[in-house]
Parts: C-alpha cells; sequence; structure tokens
C-alpha cells in the first residue's frame, strides 16, 4: 500500500471485473490492500487458539484448499474481507483521502435532546456499494469455481457487509463550559474492525452446510440437513466439511499442529488435549529475562532491575 497503483503494473493482476474497478478508482487500491492485511492480522487474532489458526491466509492470494472449497473457515475469511474492505473505503471517505466521496449523508432521525447532528462521519453507503462491487467481483466474473462455490462467497461477503451495516452506532463529542457537555455533536461512525471479527467468529461457529440446488425456478441456497433451520441473510454458510486440522494434508489444506504451543491448565480450545489432538505434549523451561523492583525517581523516571525467571512452554508433539 505504500507504492502508488498504476493501471498498467497492478491492475491487470486482478480479475476482469475488479481490473475494470481498479482503473475506474485507483485511488481507492491502497485503502483495499489496507483492508486485506487487516483481514490476515484479525484472522489470524481470532483463530490463535484454535486447530486452524488461519496461518494459510498469509499465502494470500494462492490460497490452499481451506480456503478454496466452500469450507466453514474460508466462509468467516470471505465475510471478513468483504466487511474490511467496505469499512475501510467508508473511513476513506470521511477521512478526505478519496475525492469522490466525503462524509456520509447526516441522519435523518431527529438527534437526542441536548444534541445535534454534525462532525464527520463515516460515508457506510458508498463503501459498501464500492466494496460489493470489488470483493464480489471474481463470483460475478466466473472465475470463483463452482456456481454453488460462488453463490456461497457472494453470501458470505453479503453477511459481513450485513454485521457492518448493523454496527453502525452515534458517537457524540461534548461541548460546553468545564466540560460540562451542554451540547453534544453527534455523528454516525463505524466500530473497529475487531467488534465485526468477533461477531462473524459468533456466526463461524454457528454457520449451516448448504446445497445448491433449483427451488422453483432459479438455484438456491438450502440446508443440506432436510430438518436445519432455513438459511437466513444473516448465517455464514458452507458447503463441505472440514478436516480436522490435526494432521498436515495438503490435499485438504490441513497443516496440523505439531510444534504449536499449548495451555496445559486450559478446558478450551487452545488446551493441550484439543490442540494436540491426543498426541500429547513436550515441555520446555526457558530462561527470560524481565524489568523487576522497579521504582520511581523523583522527578520523571522510573528505574527497574533486570530479573531472570524460568517459564514452562508446552508444545504439541
Amino acid at each position: 500500500s505504500g507504492v502508488a497503483w498504476n493501471e498498467s503494473q497492478h491492475c491487470r493482476l486482478l480479475v476482469p471485473e475488479q481490473l475494470q474497478l481498479c482503473r475506474r478508482h485507483l485511488e481507492v487500491m491502497p485503502s483495499i490492500v489496507r483492508a486485506a492485511r487487516r483481514t490476515q492480522a484479525l484472522c489470524q487474532q481470532s483463530f490463535a487458539d484454535m486447530r486452524w489458526n488461519c496461518s494459510s491466509i498469509q499465502r494470500a492470494p494462492s490460497f490452499g484448499p481451506d480456503l478454496l472449497t466452500g469450507t466453514r473457515e474460508a466462509a468467516f475469511v470471505h465475510a471478513l474481507a468483504a466487511a474490511a474492505v467496505a469499512q475501510g473505503i467508508a473511513r476513506s471517505c470521511a477521512s478526505g483521502e478519496l475525492p469522490l466521496c466525503s462524509c456520509g449523508p447526516g441522519p435523518s432521525e431527529p438527534p437526542a435532546p441536548g444534541s445535534r447532528w454534525g462532525g464527520c462521519g463515516d460515508n457506510l453507503s458508498h463503501g459498501l456499494q464500492l466494496g460489493a462491487a470489488f470483493t464480489d467481483g471474481s463470483a460475478r466474473a466466473g472465475t470463483g469455481g463452482t456456481p454453488g462455490l460462488r453463490a456461497v462467497n457472494r453470501h458470505n461477503g453479503a453477511v459481513g457487509r450485513a454485521v457492518l451495516s448493523d454496527s453502525l452506532d452515534t458517537r457524540c463529542k461534548c461541548h460546553g463550559v468545564s466540560g460540562s457537555c451542554s451540547v453534544k455533536t453527534c455523528w454516525k461512525g463505524l466500530p473497529d474492525l475487531g467488534e465485526i471479527a468477533s461477531d462473524l467468529k459468533s456466526r463461524y461457529l454457528a454457520a449451516l452446510k448448504v446445497t445448491h440446488r433449483l427451488v422453483g425456478p432459479r438455484k438456491q441456497l438450502i440446508p443440506k440437513e432436510g430438518d436445519a433451520r432455513p438459511v437466513t441473510e444473516m448465517d455464514l454458510v458452507y458447503l463441505i466439511n472440514s478436516p480436522d486440522y490435526c494432521t498436515p494434508n495438503p490435499q485438504l489444506g490441513s497443516l496440523g499442529t505439531q510444534d504449536r504451543p499449548c495451555n496445559r491448565s486450559s478446558v478450551g480450545s487452545d488446551s493441550c488435549d484439543l490442540l494436540c489432538c491426543g498426541r500429547g505434549y513436550n515441555t520446555y523451561t526457558e530462561e527470560v529475562q524481565e524489568r523487576c523492583h522497579c521504582r520511581y525517581r523523583w522527578c520523571c523516571s522510573v528505574v527497574c532491575r533486570r530479573c531472570r525467571r524460568s517459564l514452562e512452554r508446552h508444545v504439541c508433539k
């Protein structure tokens, strides 16, 4: 994102529909690159304590089967990426970074008593419109695998944007003598993307397995199991079951959990029992240096000693 995008060198790396958008809106591409990097970082943070820890996202755009075959994990990544791109564009509009858009439109409802609409709200509508055009480009261009996989990817991208839309809330700044807040200026803003990732992880855990088949005149995504609840516009969906990610299997996109650090005292997904898949773990003692016996020295500094401490580390066999 530190490099200026140019039409011939960078845009041609994208699929046809994305290429056209890139050529028309070169100024948007740094926001999209930042959104992609944020997606990578948040995905790995969100799944750091699970068998699938999203490390494969670092190989983008050369994804493996875990993110190319309609898995539950791919559903999360598509949704988060769609939300990240839309949020990035919305905020870039409000910050004045993009010449063709600016602050979001003022809310239609009256402000709360003692407050007034003002400031510069995130331009969610522009972010959603341009973000959908970019992130759904490969699916519309027919380059994203089977029709069923493209339908699933479009659906999950829409879920990410819907979660982002629902998160738009009112932010206010106080004005008044001595901070009395006699008047508040308010605007509509989007939360940090970490909140969106947390919401989407909950939907990942409750995702529905679906099939793409004719229902009436057109194909739709319907639950694979007949007794499952209907698919809603807020459900993440997937086509195939994920591997258990316990052992390396390149054909399935599993990297395995060997040499992953685990928590011996935990009963959650990061526990040595679950993370090591019953193979057991090795324990190592590591000596670390840290600041200790700190004291405040008049007037303006803190003086500490350096102490050594032994730590136990547990690593999956």
